[in-house]
């Protein structure tokens, strides 16, 4: 049978497998299992039909258990139902897959496995999670290309229906799920035909109906508990044979020759790997390689992993095997091996491999790239019975070295790399182009995307591989035909023309003109081209996308340039294909982006030039850009040396574990994001001290900190570098102000330029290069110390005098403009030398902790931020339990401190204590008060005094605040912020309000407003914003504020010092633009954007405070004036919501009308409660 052949990623193919047998989808995002969700929801909106001539049921909950119970329930009554998940999310269904089992209900869990967060949070690929569910009686069935999830996938469903048992099927996260392939797809009459529907008919027939009632779920007592589990025995000892039916059935409609157990490689192989998911592509690989030379190895692939049917994997397994490796990508720490070896050892016990030598190996955890020469060294390991790959192990020594390292990928495949600035568009660009060349031509294609953790502005890699062979290279390319630099500044820091073969082509973007390369380029990168014949060309995208009006996004530049380069396609075809997949990609940002982009595709084709190397380049010595690294503290300038430069590097890898073995319980030194220095804006601010009026307002809103004022005495005036611009600071005599901007920390966003007064414009975008060398500016700057005097001159609580003080939160990994960090640094500036924070996963812990980069920092006494993240359903419990922590162990020393003031004659003793009992609840008070305390105790010297001292880090107030987005606060957390908030504790905490799941691409969430567009809501979200703050109000002692930056500074720093004043819990909800908004202005503009919020009425600014109350005061502020603004020219502003207007004008009217009454309504009730919170 013929089928279809599309250009599609694993997420994508079992999504479209999937669909075709589902009535009901229950889901929840998760990376990387999201864009299945996503493709459903899209699919379902379009009106797509499954087998049963209907489109699919699909239903966001609160939290994968929410999705999860939503299955089972929705199975229970009869409908056929899917989810799709991973890693921690796949462990919160873990209940209900027991439930779900046990009750034999034929449900579908899709899961994109991902490692589960241990010692840290790993989003990226690995089998920790779908091994967690081994024991709940889930049927489990693995593939292992994006080519397989095609096919094998409507096994899971068509088994499940007629085994009444539920599958997990599932796939590596991102190395399938994300990987693009080229693949034969199904057509939904060829998946009907293959259905059991006299068993869907009996399904259905047994639900739950009120016309044939039963009852389900009974509490059982030890008298037939046993038995009942007992009697499914005879269900799944006949499972497997109905999954190899429906192979078969698979197998007969499309050559395939799938089973339980594949065995690929020598017939007479006396090395064999026993193994699951995309490493098995690789093997295959490997395997090729090594039988063309002789040896005899084979790979036996699992397919069906639960049951475990022994009798299959021993027919698989070659007679003449010596010695079998058990491949497995998990580490469980105590066990005496990992799950896949444990069963291969039990099914293996007293058969005829009893004597055959298994090892056990593991590899790949957190998607650890495995190549062909990993695999080669497994086959050659005779001498240990327990090792690792793909990692040096000098601690255990487990590891296995590799010797060789061959390219193993069919002949005449080729290979390109290409090195983008995240965010630029490099990634959906190269997606688009793989599409392009898989559906437009007869080779195949596959695309991988590598990425850091920053949410942009981070590096990006993308292998792109096509040839007229199938390619099956699970792992990144290492030596490419083609490579393309588009940020100037990575090639300092990259070793990545080293890739290319010789005679490949190097596509360099830069400013740079050819005659500046001699000077510019590093030694190195000239020789490597020079001495291997690279083809070198060097196109100016940047400025070809400022004239057309992209800006930076230069990727549909490069894009054109790489085609024209290859000649893969004809060029008029493919400038044709291109400005389609262009159409596709933006129409929903409008007919003027389609526009330039298709303008820049025409630039792209031509714009490149020609480098003529000279011989002279053969004899250029190794650059060294290398920089020292130096500091007080010596852990952070460890980490920096040992972790974060090799890191940063692209040399990860290549870390030992002795290195990391200081922080094998996750824990890093804070501030190391200031050691980075990127350098990745083409264009910084510059500050003209002869137009400031000294507003501070630039720092206020910068989203990485890289842009301060400082204030210097005439002395510290005087050290300064030549050049630095000053001025006379305003109303402080004896004092020089200034401007500085660490150019190497900017991303350009422009922020600071946007929010300078017009009258004033003291601040101007230019060129990185003309002025890095003003980086030496800022970094006097921070080194001298705050002056305490002007803080207090101008006010630690207003806009002007925050921005005195230190910011404890900088150069973190957040997006260029990003409307979360502007908060959370100001946050630090009030109160972080005594902060915990409790950070919810999302974005908000990604900017904030992704390794090697550390962005809270310390001041100058070593205090700081102390940061955690535990889970995304658990922060507010999490920080819960760090407040209850605190106020034991104070409690504690209280009473120790009330003890010894009794028995002690010394009056400066009693004093200090009395001091520190009288501000105990003050965190602003109570830390000068600790102060005189441990320096009285210090002179005391009494042994009750040293045992109170051993613990005087504890002795002051902290302050306490929980971080987190609206997915938490609004979704999956919301009972614990409920709890925590009706706790009565003296608690903070701070929601940043981006009206999406941020972190996982932009889903709803219960705080996205009526007629968003969003992930899982593709036409339009129909039900109004949930009213967070209305319902911690009614508890009447939680501090509620509602803030928008932009719209009112003043408001916004008022409200952050009342919150954390206040003795009770707070909620604070923050306005936070998001580059998943889609504002036309851009990011630049994201304060502009949350003034704009604010004066159409789209969010208001208000504060309730309890203290007022009790005090017979007016209680509610409402700070936000009548709305002025156009609330529909608002929402248009914003692609969320102008792509709905776009796409369906009349169903736009509705919500947008909807939701303007909804706005106007919620004013209304503000009103009112102004009235409601009014003194007596």
């Amino acid at each position: 049978m013929k089928r279809s052949m599309k250009t599609m990623d694993g997420n994508h193919a079992a999504a479209h497998a999937s669909y075709a047998f589902t009535d009901v989808a229950a889901i929840y995002p998760i990376t990387p299992s999201s864009v299945m969700a996503e493709a459903t929801d899209e699919w379902a909106t379009a009106g797509r039909k499954n087998i049963f001539g209907q489109t699919v049921q699909v239903t966001e909950m609160q939290s994968e258990a929410g999705a999860a119970g939503t299955v089972h329930g929705s199975l229970a009554a009869g409908a056929l139902t899917t989810t799709y998940t991973a890693s921690q999310g796949l462990l919160l269904m873990i209940p209900n897959l027991y439930k779900v089992a046990g009750e034999r209900l034929p449900g579908v869990f899709n899961v994109s496995a991902r490692c589960v967060a241990t010692h840290a949070l790993n989003i990226f690929g690995d089998h920790s999670d779908v091994y967690a569910c081994r024991q709940t009686g889930v049927a489990m069935l693995c593939e292992s290309s994006v080519q397989e999830v095609m096919d094998l996938t409507p096994v899971a469903h068509c088994a499940a229906i007629k085994g009444r048992i539920p599958f997990i099927n599932f796939f590596d996260g991102f190395r399938t799920s994300h990987e693009i392939q080229k693949i034969e797809t199904w057509d939904y009459e060829d998946l009907k035909d293959m259905v059991d529907m006299d068993a869907v008919d009996a399904f259905r027939k047994n639900a739950l109906n009120p016309n044939h009632p039963v009852e389900m779920g009974s509490a059982q007592n030890p008298d037939i508990f046993f038995q009942s589990r007992e009697a499914c025995n005879s269900t799944y000892d006949e499972l497997p044979a109905i999954v190899q039916e429906y192979m078969d059935k698979v197998n007969a409609k499309i050559g395939t020759d799938y089973k339980l157990f594949n065995y690929y490689g020598a017939a007479d192989a006396d090395r064999v790997i026993i193994a699951m998911g995309s490493v098995c592509e690789t093997i295959d690989e490997t395997i090729d390689y090594l039988m063309a030379k002789g040896e005899k190895v084979g790979v036996v692939k699992v397919r069906l992993y639960r049951p475990f049917v022994k009798e299959a994997l021993i027919e698989a397994i070659p007679d003449t095997v010596k010695r079998i490796a058990v491949l497995d990508r998990t580490k469980e720490p105590g066990s005496l091996g990992e799950p896949l070896y444990l069963d291969v050892v039990a099914a293996l016990k007293g058969s005829k491999f009893d004597q055959v030598t298994i090892t056990s190996g593991r590899y790949g955890l957190g998607s650890k790239d495995t190549t062909p020469g990993q695999i080669i060294a497994v086959y050659n390991n005779t001498e240990k019975e327990r090792f690792t790959i793909g990692i040096i192990d000098d601690v255990t020594n487990l590891s296995l070295d590799v010797k060789e390292n061959p390219v193993t990928t069919p002949e005449g495949t080729t290979n390109c790399k290409f090195w983008g600035l995240g965010a630029d568009g490099t990634v959906g660009a190269n997606k688009n182009s793989i599409k392009i060349i898989g559906d437009n031509t007869d080779m195949y294609a596959q695309a991988y995307f590598d990425y850091d953790s920053k949410k942009s502005g981070g590096v990006t890699i993308s292998h792109l591989r096509f040839g007229h062979s199938p390619i099956r290279s699970t792992y990144l390319i290492s030596q490419a035909n083609f490579v393309a630099c588009h940020c100037t500044a990575y090639i300092y820091k990259y070793n990545m023309v080293q890739d290319l073969v010789p005679g490949g082509t190097f596509l360099f973007n830069t400013q740079w003109t050819v005659d500046e390369l001699d000077e510019k380029l590093p030694g190195q990168v000239k020789r490597y081209i020079a001495e291997n014949n690279i083809n070198f060309y060097i196109i100016d995208g940047v400025k070809i996308g400022k004239e057309i009006g992209l800006g930076n996004r230069i990727n549909t530049v490069l894009q054109s340039a790489f085609f024209s380069l290859t000649k893969l396609i004809p060029e008029e075809e493919v400038i044709k294909l291109m400005k389609d997949a262009a159409t596709r990609s933006y129409a929903k940002k409008g007919d003027d982006v389609v526009k330039m982009n298709h303008d820049a595709i025409d630039a792209g084709a031509t714009a490149y030039v020609k480098v003529d190397v000279p011989e002279s380049w053969k004899n250029c010595t190794d650059d060294d850009y290398s920089v020292e690294v130096k500091g007080d503290n010596k852990e952070v300038v460890d980490f920096v040396k040992d972790i974060q430069q090799k890191v940063n590097g692209q040399q990860g890898n290549t870390i030992p574990v002795s290195v990391v073995k200081k922080y094998e319980t996750g824990w890093t030194p804070s501030g190391t994001a200031a050691y980075e220095k990127r350098g990745v804006a083409t264009d910084v601010p510059v500050w003209d001290a002869t137009k400031c009026i000294e507003c501070n307002q630039c720092s206020y809103v910068c989203p990485h900190a890289a842009i301060r004022p400082v204030a210097m005495t005439e002395a510290e005036a005087a050290k300064a570098p030549e050049g630095m611009q000053m001025k006379d600071l305003n109303q402080m005599p004896g004092y020089k102000f200034a401007i500085v901007v660490s150019a190497f920390d900017c991303t350009g966003c422009g922020s600071c330029v946007n929010v300078c007064p017009d009258k004033v414009q003291a601040i101007t975008m230019t060129g990185f290069e003309a002025h890095e060398d003003e980086q030496k500016y800022f970094d006097y700057a921070v080194s001298l110390e705050d002056k305490e005097d002007v803080i207090e001159k101008f006010k630690l609580n207003s806009v002007k005098g925050s921005q005195f003080r230190q910011p404890l939160l900088e150069f973190s990994g957040a997006c260029g403009g990003c409307g979360e960090t502007p908060y959370a640094k100001l946050i630090t500036q009030l109160f972080g030398d005594r902060m915990y924070i409790a950070n919810a996963t999302g974005c908000s812990s990604i900017w904030a902790n992704s390794s090697p980069s550390t962005p809270y920092t310390t001041n100058k006494k070593g205090h700081g931020p102390a940061w955690s993240n535990s889970l995304f359903e658990d922060a507010a419990e999490f920080g819960y339990g760090m407040l209850l922590a605190q106020r034991a162990i104070r409690d504690r020393l209280k009473n120790e401190l009330d003890e010894i003031a009794a028995n002690t004659d010394k009056a400066d003793v009693k004093d200090a204590i009395k001091e520190w009992n009288d501000t105990f609840a003050s965190g602003i008070e109570n830390g000068p008060a600790t102060e005189k305390l441990v320096a009285a105790l210090e002179a005391c010297g009494c042994d009750a005094s040293k045992n109170v001292l051993k613990e005087k880090d504890f002795l002051a107030k902290k302050s306490q605040w929980i971080f987190g987005g609206d997915g938490w606060a609004y979704d999956i957390g919301f009972g614990g912020v409920d709890h925590v908030l009706a706790s009565g504790k003296d608690i903070n905490v701070m929601v940043f309000d981006t009206e999406v799941y941020s972190n996982t691409g932009g889903q709803s969430s219960k705080s996205t407003p009526t007629g968003a567009i969003a992930q899982f809501a593709a036409g339009g979200k129909e039900t109004k914003k949930k009213d967070l703050a209305g319902i911690a109000m009614s508890y009447g002692y939680v501090y509620v504020a509602h803030i928008s930056m932009g719209a009112d500074m003043n408001q916004c720093v008022k409200a952050l010092a009342e919150a954390e004043a206040y003795p009770g819990p707070s909620l604070i909800i923050a306005y936070a633009p998001c580059i998943n908004h889609g504002i036309k202005k851009g990011m630049s503009k994201a304060q502009t954007e949350e003034k704009l919020a604010v004066e159409s009425g789209y969010w208001f600014n208000f504060r309730y405070n309890p203290t007022l109350a009790a005090e017979g005061k007016d209680a509610f502020s409402l700070d936000s004036k009548e709305p002025t603004g156009d609330y529909q020219a608002f929402l248009k502003g914003e692609n969320r919501y102008a792509s709905l207007a776009k796409f369906n004008p009349e169903r736009a009217a509705e919500l947008f009308a909807k939701a303007e009454k909804n706005s106007k309504d919620e004013y209304d009730h503000l009103k009112k409660l102004v009235t409601l919170y009014a003194g007596k």
